[in-house]
């Protein structure tokens, strides 16, 4: 195997800092263009189908795909190419509902959930969305610092820079970015991520797959590394396993704030609606390609301490020079597009839901603007104090599914019957973000849950199928039984 030599990380670390530094210019740049808080939350409502489509996919394709599905194809092989039935199936379900989120014209998912069930379930729905967003802002940190401490390793194994120091270097870079100039900047780069992406993708793939030796050399080579399982797709997770794995990036996915926040800065409810269709496709083709070059070059690592980051090291060891520094500031584009979008859209539900809503309802757009950015900075000191907590403690594919338990268990089953189901009441959405918050945050960490069930079905069973049953269940008893009397409407525009 080819060492990597200084010359050549060389190369890798200028094509990042020029990448870098190229964002900064148009954060710096399009900072000046931002006046009220439409424009820093959702870009003017001005993003054409194209620039959504761009948007959605840099911000869905994140560490949880480029670091946590590639670590589990690195775990378990060919068998990981079903990880992205999830998100796809839950994109499919968001063309129902994107034209309906434009036209309602609010900007955040709380605001939504409170002009149809209340204050008491916006204020839950506020907490469980700062509370799932910091703990994936957190991993996003870590994601950077992991990228920058590979590439600053030398040949011989030495790490140039300690991942503490990484980490805090890729957090000071994404909170300064994302305070600069909001979704304005954040939208029209992401555009050219999700380009480069998937042109990197599409011709690294065929590169790794001939260097692998093809089906015969894979399967040789895991062979010898003791891993034959890794060629098969079907016997190798369990039907629990599937639903541990797939369940939670749905349920993200169908709730997330992200999307939402972007189907509101499309033009027009049309647009919004053509762009998530267009979306279905390309995230699939995408996750699709991670997962297949992830499996690929796994067969070419027999060291688990580099398998962890099998897309990095890959990008490093095995793909010409030039491609090897777009690959890896792809990833960290990808890392940095869906930073910046999970801390700004916690910083929008403050502003909107708490601070216009019961601090100062008056505040001028100046005011607005000025402390929007101070909420960006605060959250994403607190999102690097949690990066502190979980730096060791699991890999990036077990906290990426945590966090989109804690969101999609308590705010989605109550966000999608706010535009389906019209029986649904404010006591039923109270309830059942309580619950689904409650459960996800138990289930592993009490003691009592664990003499509930027997032992092999607690320990197979994550947070995601009871988390998200308590919630729709309670959202489907407490309407019924509180509806009788009462009758909401869902949300039409």
């Amino acid at each position: 195997m080819e060492s990597v030599t200084p010359k050549r990380q060389m190369i890798y670390l200028n094509v990042i800092l020029v990448y870098l530094f190229i964002l900064m210019g148009v954060g710096i740049y399009k900072s000046r263009k931002i006046h009220t808080q439409t424009d820093f939350a959702v870009a003017g409502r001005k993003l054409t189908p194209w620039i959504l489509v761009g948007t959605m996919l840099a911000t869905w394709i994140g560490t949880g795909s480029v670091l946590g599905n590639a670590g589990k194809t690195y775990e378990t092989g060919m068998a990981a190419l079903i990880l992205p039935i999830g998100g796809t199936l839950g994109i499919l379900i968001l063309t129902r509902i994107a034209g309906k989120v434009r036209a309602f014209e609010k900007f955040t998912v709380p605001e939504i959930i409170g002009e149809r069930y209340g204050q008491t379930a916006r204020m839950l729905s506020v907490i469980a969305l700062v509370l799932a967003y910091m703990v994936i802002v957190s991993y996003q940190y870590n994601a950077g610092g992991a990228v920058l401490e590979t590439i600053l390793t030398d040949a011989k194994g030495n790490v140039l820079i300690s991942a503490e120091m990484a980490t805090i270097f890729a957090a000071a870079f994404i909170i300064l970015y994302t305070l600069l100039a909001g979704l304005v900047s954040v939208a029209y780069t992401d555009v050219g991520n999700g380009i480069i992406m998937t042109i990197s993708l599409l011709i690294a793939f065929p590169i790794l797959w001939i260097k692998a030796g093809g089906f015969g050399g894979m399967e040789a080579a895991f062979a010898e590394m003791g891993k034959p399982d890794h060629m098969k797709f079907w016997g190798v997770y369990s039907g629990m396993d599937i639903i541990n794995f797939c369940l939670p990036p749905f349920l993200l996915v169908l709730g997330d704030a992200n999307m939402y926040q972007r189907f509101s800065a499309s033009k027009d409810a049309k647009g919004a609606t053509s762009a998530t269709i267009v979306l279905v496709f390309v995230v699939l083709i995408i996750e699709l390609l991670i997962i297949s070059s992830a499996w690929v070059s796994s067969s070419m690592i027999a060291d688990a301490a580099n398998g962890r980051h099998v897309l990095i090291y890959a990008s490093r060891q095995f793909l010409p020079t030039l491609l090897g520094a777009i690959m890896m500031t792809t990833i960290i584009g990808i890392i940095i597009s869906t930073a910046d979008s999970y801390l700004l859209v916690p910083a929008t539900t403050l502003m909107r839901d708490v601070y216009l809503n019961y601090i100062n309802p008056e505040a001028s757009e100046k005011k607005i603007v000025f402390l929007s950015r101070v909420v960006v900075l605060i959250l994403g000191l607190v999102a690097y104090a949690v990066s502190k907590g979980f730096a060791e403690s699991t890999g990036f594919f077990e906290k990426a599914l945590y966090a989109y338990t804690i969101y999609g268990a308590s705010i989605t089953p109550a966000l999608i019957a706010a535009f389906f189901w019209k029986g649904a009441t404010k006591e039923g959405a109270v309830a059942s973000i309580l619950s689904g918050t409650v459960v996800t945050l138990l289930w592993k960490e009490a003691p009592f849950v664990r003499t509930l069930l027997p032992a092999s079905l607690y320990h197979n069973l994550d947070e995601v199928l009871p988390a998200i049953s308590a919630s729709v269940f309670a959202l489907i008893v407490v309407s019924l039984f509180t509806g009788r009397s009462k009758r909401g409407s869902d949300l039409s525009p």
